[in-house]
């Protein structure tokens, strides 16, 4: 049976999709929209509970700690991929990721279930906090669904890829590609659900957040339910029929020539880049719009649902391009159009989502005079760091969402803030807030309250918002993320010998976008918070996404016209 539909899938290769290949790419795709719903469900709700599982007192502090636990979960993926791409050579495409599904959906219920640093009230029952166990307990978990993570890409892309016909595997794996941001999306209106419709705000922070992690067992049983209704991978199965399988994946995908050549340059020419640009594209967006802008969560999530809706059919658009024009030319594309674009379009991305933030900034001179051997850079935040008044007052300003220049006041100098020439010392969160909110900053409310005066956040003015640019603005970076992520799988399966295949693409694959994209969240806020320039974080994505284009352009081969039974003979140095 195996063999017939490897047979029947080099044949007709311009026919319609088949029925057995409507049935892998629903079944993988859907299992797989699922899990990146459970995987994605901590960033988008990492700034509602950072404050919960870590220390109070320090509101950057601890959402650097919630992103960098985040990114936790993204730099343990490599590993993922290295063991279940090794057992998913040895074993097989199907049994891998219903393991990984497994280990997916338990990790991210436990998270739904798991106490608090300090004390809690849920329903009106008080919770015991745990104190420093409760995030080394969530870095546990992060790491179980990285892991988890880093065996569910390749194993799907490789088993939709090796049931697809040839010319139509960047159309059949395109579909995967969906996965990602349909789950972001199911992600969202989840959330929207728990947030605006189910609870109120105050209810929704200290406990309703839970809800959108707790569902998640449903979908885990119905996931389980689909893949076990599979078969196994007919190219895999002829491969092991023939007894042409690698005894060793690890060792012959990267450390014999000519695979892990190509390894690398799947890594430096193609994923770093697509990693960068995928992660900017949506979760640093929203993160820009709700954290730097102002713009109210709600009206966040509705734009960048809204332009998931627009940019997820350009995902299938590239990948059948790719079957006609090449996959490296497409994904390279996509990586210059967005480093060359993304400065002006995040400049007019926050002067359309927030006019008047924009106006105060245009008007205002920001100033720090500072001890520069006082200020830190702060990325992976812990028990072990210690945060200065320089630190503090950085991650105030910047967590106002406003730029502001740093000077060298020389050695012990405090740290002064000049607003228009008024200056402010020492720092104090009140102090700063006065004189911003004197200065005519629109995103802060001053109030007498028993006799002191207290600030409270004003979200942007949703009738200044422009709606139209905002969301042209964020389905263009949709679009850049399918002209970079449609066409990747198909390159990454045809890059490599099929008793590899898992192994091989799997690992480039995870740490492009589990380390490289991965820590772009972290990286960027903690770039901001240093620099005191909103958009410095940017340059991050941006130097990536050149540096994947000049190696792509230069030492990338196209993989459009191989065929996988022609790239999976016995030699595990074949690259067709």
């Amino acid at each position: 049976m195996a063999m017939a539909d490897a047979q029947k899938a080099t044949a007709e290769p311009d026919s319609g999709i088949s029925g057995e290949e409507r049935r892998v790419i629903f079944a993988s795709s859907l299992g797989t929209v699922f899990e990146w719903y459970d995987f994605y469900l901590y960033a988008t709700l990492a700034p509602f509970f950072a404050a919960l599982f870590f220390p109070p007192g320090n509101d950057t502090a601890a959402l650097l700690s919630a992103f960098a636990t985040y990114a936790a979960g993204f730099l343990v993926r490599p590993f993922g991929a290295i063991v279940f791409g090794h057992l998913g050579d040895i074993v097989g495409r199907k049994h891998t990721f219903l393991i990984t599904i497994l280990v997916m959906g338990i990790s991210t219920f436990a998270v739904g279930l798991l106490p608090t640093f300090s004390d809690s009230t849920i329903l009106g029952y008080e919770i015991p906090g745990i104190g420093w166990a409760a995030p080394v307990l969530l870095v546990i978990l992060r790491l179980l669904q990285g892991l988890a993570l880093g065996g569910e890409y390749g194993g799907a892309a490789t088993y939709v890829a090796e049931h697809a016909r040839p010319h139509r595997r960047g159309f059949a794996t395109s579909w995967i590609q969906t996965t990602a941001t349909l789950g972001f999306f199911l992600a969202l209106v989840v959330i929207g659900l728990c947030r605006f419709y189910f609870f109120d705000a105050e209810t929704f922070a200290e406990w309703g957040w839970r809800v959108a992690f707790l569902v998640s067992i449903a979908l885990l049983g119905f996931s389980v339910y689909i893949r076990l209704k599979l078969n196994e991978s007919p190219v895999f199965a002829r491969m092991k029929a023939e007894g042409k399988g690698s005894k060793s994946p690890i060792r012959d995908s990267f450390f014999r020539y000519p695979n892990n050549k190509f390894a690398l340059l799947a890594l430096l020419g193609a994923t770093a880049g697509q990693g960068v640009v995928w992660y900017t594209g949506q979760f640093y967006a929203l993160f820009f719009l709700t954290i730097t802008t102002k713009v109210d969560p709600l009206y966040a999530y509705m734009l960048i649902a809204g332009s998931l809706i627009i940019g997820t059919p350009f995902f299938i658009f590239f990948g059948w391009l790719s079957d006609r024009i090449g996959r490296v030319k497409i994904i390279l594309a996509g990586c210059l159009i967005a480093a060359l674009t993304y400065f002006p379009l995040f400049g007019l991305l926050a002067q359309s989502a927030n006019p008047d933030l924009a106006a105060f900034q245009q008007r205002t001179t920001i100033t720090l005079s500072v001890d520069p051997a006082q200020c830190n850079f702060h990325i992976f935040v812990g028990p072990w760091s210690q945060f200065t008044e320089c630190d503090r007052a950085k991650d105030h300003i910047s967590k106002l969402g406003v730029s502001f220049e740093t000077h060298d006041g020389g050695a012990g100098a405090p740290v002064v803030l000049n607003i228009n020439g008024t200056e402010v010392t020492p720092y104090t969160a009140d102090t700063y807030n006065a004189a911003l909110v004197a200065a005519g900053y629109p995103n802060l409310k001053a109030e007498q309250v028993e006799g002191r005066t207290v600030f409270t956040p004003i979200p942007a003015d949703p009738d200044k918002i422009a709606w139209g640019t905002v969301l042209a603005i964020l389905s263009l970076f949709l679009i850049y993320v399918a002209m970079v992520y449609g066409p990747i799988a198909a390159f990454l399966v045809e890059l490599f010998p099929t008793q590899i295949r898992y192994t091989s693409m799997s690992l480039p694959y995870h740490i492009g976008n589990g380390w490289f994209g991965g820590m772009l969240p972290l990286l960027a806020t903690a770039i901001v918070a240093w620099s005191g320039n909103i958009y410095a974080g940017l340059w991050y994505p941006v130097i990536v996404a050149l540096v994947t284009f000049v190696i792509g352009l230069l030492f990338l081969p196209e993989t459009k016209d191989r065929d996988l039974d022609d790239v999976s003979g016995s030699r595990t140095d074949a690259t067709g």
